[in-house]
């Protein structure tokens, strides 16, 4: 099993050039099907999750081409299967994107309840409601979703969370139903935004995201297109934090700095810098920072979970006291024990941490235990005293592309071993 040997306290310096946004990826992979003609996604990055996607689209019947550009091509032409293997859906959340496609391309679905990060309850029921609203009927017996929209409507629906993935599910549900469907209390993150761009440039009728409602008309079919996908802003927060922790200076490039407000106007409180110019943010810093008081988790615009872990491993070695609270999963805080045993002091209470900052921390034998966990947990030994054994990074591959070549090319001592 790999695993990184990381000796700390090196500096980093250098220029970070961020791709495409997993988080964006995933779905726009799954709208790809919603058309006969070829969909080309640039600059995506080689990671597992995308890869366990591209196998799903392969296995019912997708032809795929990826070249060194990170460039990927669907040919959903004569796809011939409207069911997800139990095996595939389990290794991947995200294959629950495919019900809304694959719904409104062939009325019929069949998918296995899916897997991913175990870092909370994260209910599905959110899309099967929105989906029963638009007049699906939706079988679940024996761990399997069975699926009919062969009477789909349109219709008005209102989420009882501001969900990601159903919102990003009902709009694709919703994109050949006749008629107007309205979504009401939808989340307002940049990949919703990204996905209603790339439907419309295929030749959808969608308004309203990045706002609480989002209106889709429905149109007889969609074409083909080529399109880049948003930067991924946890993957350039996860390099700014890094640069805050182990002192130097980083610039991200190919960034959208507005996505990541909530956590440039944190940092700023802090002792470090942050720059922000065009598409470039760069991170300065000297000397052991100031601790932010509180952090709470938020829907976008407020301060993600997915940076959660990462800010907390800042502040464990920030001067002061933080309080960080957990507002969107309740087991963000599987990665606290690790942490402690670098010599962190965390008390954990429900879904509030306090986290103490002390001098530094210490290197040690650590596991991860999800993906941004143990992302936080590589920064940790990056800033730490000595050499940090860090197991289970298959975690960390479903959504960082090469994390130790990235910063071992601004001078961190990290290598990949079996």
């Amino acid at each position: 099993m790999s695993r990184y040997i990381i000796e700390g306290g090196n500096p980093l310096e250098g220029r970070i050039r961020v791709k495409a946004a997993k988080n964006s990826v995933l779905p726009l992979l799954a709208a790809s099907i919603l058309t006969k003609e070829k969909v080309t996604l640039q600059n995506c990055p080689e990671i597992s999750d995308i890869r366990n996607m591209l196998k799903i689209l392969a296995g019912i019947g997708c032809i795929i081409t990826r070249d060194d550009s990170g460039n990927i091509t669907i040919d959903a032409h004569d796809i011939y299967c409207d069911a997800i293997p139990c095996v595939l859906a389990k290794e991947l959340r995200s294959s629950i994107f495919l019900m809304g496609p694959m719904l409104s391309r062939m009325k019929k679905a069949r998918i296995s309840y899916p897997g991913g990060c175990e870092i909370g309850m994260r209910p599905i029921d959110i899309h099967l409601s929105g989906l029963r609203e638009l007049g699906i009927s939706i079988d679940e017996e024996s761990g399997y979703l069975d699926c009919d929209a062969s009477g789909a409507h349109s219709a008005q629906i209102l989420l009882d969370l501001p969900s990601v993935g159903a919102t990003e599910n009902l709009m694709m549900a919703s994109v050949f139903i006749r008629g107007v469907t309205v979504i009401r209390n939808c989340a307002k993150e940049p990949e919703i935004t990204d996905l209603q761009n790339f439907l419309n440039a295929m030749g959808a009728r969608i308004s309203g995201a990045g706002s609480s409602m989002i209106t889709v008309e429905g149109v007889e079919k969609l074409h083909g297109v080529t399109y880049t996908p948003i930067p991924d802003r946890i993957i350039a927060g996860t390099y700014m934090i890094a640069a805050a922790m182990c002192g130097g200076n980083v610039t991200l490039e190919g960034v959208v700095p507005e996505h990541l407000s909530s956590l440039i106007a944190k940092m700023s409180k802090t002792t470090c810098k942050v720059i922000c110019k065009n598409d470039k943010i760069s991170v300065r810093s000297k000397g052991r920072l100031k601790s932010l008081e509180r952090i709470d988790t938020m829907y976008y615009p407020g301060f993600p979970t997915d940076l959660q872990t990462q800010i907390m491993a800042l502040q464990t070695i920030s001067r002061g006291t933080s309080v960080i609270a957990e507002n969107i999963f309740e087991t963000r805080f599987k990665t606290v024990p690790q942490f402690i045993k670098m010599g962190a002091d965390i008390t954990v209470r429900d879904r509030t941490a306090v986290v103490r900052g002390v001098p530094g921390l210490h290197g040690a034998e650590v596991c991860a235990t999800d993906l941004r966990g143990g992302a936080s947990l590589v920064l940790a030994g990056l800033a730490a005293e000595g050499r940090t054994e860090l197991k289970d990074i298959y975690h960390i591959d479903r959504g960082y592309e090469d994390m130790a070549p990235v910063l071992s090319e601004l001078g961190a001592n990290i290598i990949r071993v079996v």
